[in-house]
């Protein structure tokens, strides 16, 4: 069984920093693309940066140039590193990622879509 699991979350102080991680674990051929979402009190969930397994990067316009995701292919691990953090960044994050092993009971190469359960993040404002 494939699972996801970020760790990293906290309170901090605007314009403090946190580093998020996201550990993929079970029986598993590739990691493919992965991502980090958040969402915030009272709002939709929305991406916040994405990373290709050849470590091409995107984010979105309000974390550009404060949040840096990067990864691990050799830990199976993808980390979110926040600087300058804002109340505004307050939500739970969630990491996401696109995955080929065991499912029910065979082995395939098709990547399937993984959730974590959240990790919370709360800036005070």
């Amino acid at each position: 069984q494939v699972q996801l699991v970020e760790s990293g979350g906290g309170l901090v102080q605007p314009g403090g920093s946190l580093r998020l991680s996201c550990a993929a674990s079970g029986s598993i051929s590739s990691v493919g693309d992965m991502a980090w979402y958040r969402q915030g009190p009272g709002k939709e969930r929305e991406l916040v940066a994405t990373i290709t397994s050849s470590g091409r990067t995107y984010y979105r316009d309000p974390v550009k140039g404060r949040f840096t995701v990067s990864r691990d292919n050799a830990k199976k691990t993808m980390y979110l590193q926040m600087n300058s953090l804002k109340s505004e960044d307050t939500a739970v994050y969630y990491c996401n990622a696109r995955i080929s092993g065991l499912r029910a009971g065979l082995w395939s190469n098709e990547e399937y879509e993984y959730w974590g359960q959240g990790t919370q993040v709360t800036v005070p404002s």
